[in-house]
């Protein structure tokens, strides 16, 4: 049995309980917003699949909310009206999930990434690999703040593991999510940052310098689910299928991500050399 046939199962046995029939809606219902709360760091990738989504699904009107993953995460937890969840960590559906706050059975990974560190375009870089930070002065690292971004967690782990945080820790520059590390390295207010793949090739104004070790953070697993919130919970579904589809799974791998293999449940990272 494929995964999008048991998630479409899972949602419409919810949907029967709660009184909706996945394909037997009163046409007022077919029109309503389908409401996504999404990581920053899918921005560039989810403005080329939603369009296709849209035009697959004309009753369906999309309304994406895009942030940080810890705090989209903490609004969700406080009863915010929304219907999917797309954090840039699996563990941050997890927590929703530990506390009743998904429907059960539609929690999936449908994308992943790697942590790199990047320096400016404009400028000579300090260093050239992770191995050299620990012996070039570093005067501004910009990192991701790790009590409201993801990709804050995962960088201070990846720096605890390598040895690097003692030293390093008193140059932080603080951005409130990836995009905003991003900004402050390509404006050269950093001298390096440390990033997601996918939104370091996105932006013209920095470069991967090196990859961190995979076994130096926690993966970066995207994932998906309907959260306890979900208004639409036929459209819900018909989303969780459409984003884990191989055309998806193919757009996706265009901006950066790597290829995932839902049905199995494992990742499956393809190295990729900056």
């Amino acid at each position: 049995m494929s995964t999008a046939f048991r998630v479409r199962g899972i949602i419409a046995l919810v949907s029967l309980l709660s009184g909706v029939g996945w394909n037997s809606l009163p046409a007022h219902a077919q029109s309503e917003t389908l409401t996504i709360a999404a990581a920053n760091s899918l921005k560039d990738a989810l403005r080329k699949v939603l369009p296709r989504f849209e035009a697959e699904h004309r009753d369906v009107n999309l309304r994406v909310i895009y942030g940080p993953s810890q705090s989209l995460r903490k609004q969700i937890e406080e009863g915010a009206p929304v219907d999917i969840f797309l954090p840039s960590l699996l563990e941050e559906i997890d927590q929703l999930e530990d506390k009743g706050l998904i429907i059960q059975g539609t929690k999936r990974t449908f994308a992943a990434t790697s942590l790199v560190l990047i320096t400016g375009t404009t400028l000579p870089a300090p260093v050239s690999s992770i191995q050299d930070l620990q012996t070039t002065p570093i005067h501004r690292i910009a990192v991701g703040d790790p009590k409201t971004s993801s990709v804050g967690k995962v960088a201070a782990q990846f720096l605890k593991y390598s040895k690097l945080e003692q030293k390093l820790k008193s140059h932080y520059i603080l951005g409130e999510h990836s995009r905003a590390v991003l900004d402050l390295v390509a404006k050269g207010e950093a001298e390096i940052g440390v990033v997601y793949r996918t939104d370091a090739i996105s932006n013209a104004g920095v470069r991967i310098l090196d990859t961190a070790p995979v076994a130096s953070h926690t993966p970066i697993r995207y994932g998906v689910a309907a959260a306890w919130t979900a208004q639409n919970i036929s459209a819900a579904g018909d989303f969780i299928e459409f984003l884990l589809s191989h055309t998806i799974q193919t757009m996706l791998q265009d901006f950066g991500f790597d290829h995932v293999f839902p049905e199995a449940g494992v990742l499956q990272r393809e190295e990729v050399k900056p």
